[in-house]
């Protein structure tokens, strides 16, 4: 049964509210009674106790709305900008003076404080947040099952993962755990006011991936080792800005020189139990690795 919200309770306004770890974050404050403000372009599915606010990073007209009456604010960066601090950053200060007194950044794993772009939100709201927390996942063990990303595309049509990273190993993280970890950052009594490096509990290879894929799902999975400017060119074909495509081709080759080859203990202490790992999520999904597109009949991009 969900909590009641309690009118005493914390007001929560989740930017990327509709997203893969906004819904998840929404469900598990929801649970605890906190009260909730979703702030999207699109309104979700209305249900009591979840508020929603019209919310576009871009348009600071929808931003007092957003933030009246919130008191904490979990900051999802707004998509395919190659500089989200030209946007984050003075928002911030707007949730400041309405009186956000806490925050909770998703940055990534691979974005140190005071890096461009995320990395200066992330030492922002350390010199400037009352309380604040900066979450750094590895990536997404969700790209695999994620309809609109190019992982599960070429893996539906033609059983390939297409990558710079070479030989190099990722701790991939559940988006579950993530979640359950940024609702403890904005929900504890006691603030964490620090940064949360969190990784699943093995590193993996895309070799690695794709060997487990194809176990469970019974199809050949193979992972396509490709140069910097093959893998930009497709990365761009599966219809991301180049400037963009160029970004993620960096992490790949950064990947492939050791960056994301770690693991973290943050799941397990923040939350108490251990994350889940790569074969679980593999299994639970193996239905959607076993046949193409056209035999599933499913409309799905090739």
């Amino acid at each position: 049964m969900t909590a009641r919200a309690d009118i005493g309770a914390p007001r929560v306004l989740l930017t990327g509210g509709t997203g893969t770890t906004g819904r998840a974050i929404a469900a598990r404050l929801e649970a605890a009674g906190a009260r909730i403000r979703v702030a999207s372009r699109s309104a979700p599915a209305p249900r009591e106790g979840l508020e929603h606010a019209r919310f576009d990073w871009a348009d600071p007209a929808t931003h007092d709305a957003a933030l009246r009456g919130v008191d904490r604010a979990y900051l999802v960066a707004p998509a395919l900008v190659e500089d989200p601090s030209t946007l984050m950053l003075p928002f911030i200060d707007r949730a400041l003076a309405a009186g956000v007194r806490r925050f909770v950044l998703l940055s990534a794993s691979a974005v140190p404080e005071g890096s461009p772009g995320l990395g200066v939100v992330h030492r922002a709201l350390r010199e400037r947040a009352p309380e604040w927390t900066v979450l750094r996942p590895s990536w997404f063990m969700q790209n695999f099952i994620d309809p609109r990303h190019p992982h599960f595309a070429a893996i539906a049509a033609r059983g390939e993962i297409t990558t710079a990273t070479g030989g190099g190993r990722v701790g991939f993280v559940d988006t579950g755990d993530i979640a359950e970890v940024a609702a403890r950052a904005l929900l504890d009594e006691t603030p964490h006011d620090m940064a949360h490096v969190i990784t699943g509990p093995e590193a993996l290879g895309y070799d690695d991936v794709a060997a487990i894929l194809s176990e469970v799902s019974g199809r050949a999975i193979r992972h396509v080792h490709a140069d910097e400017d093959a893998a930009r060119a497709y990365v761009v074909r599966a219809g991301y800005p180049a400037p963009f495509a160029a970004f993620l081709v960096r992490l790949d080759l950064a990947i492939r020189d050791g960056a994301e080859d770690r693991v973290t203990d943050t799941v397990q202490r923040v939350t108490g139990r251990a994350p889940r790992a790569f074969r679980d999520l593999a299994r639970a999904h193996a239905h959607v690795f076993r046949e193409p597109p056209a035999a599933r009949g499913d409309g799905a991009a090739a």
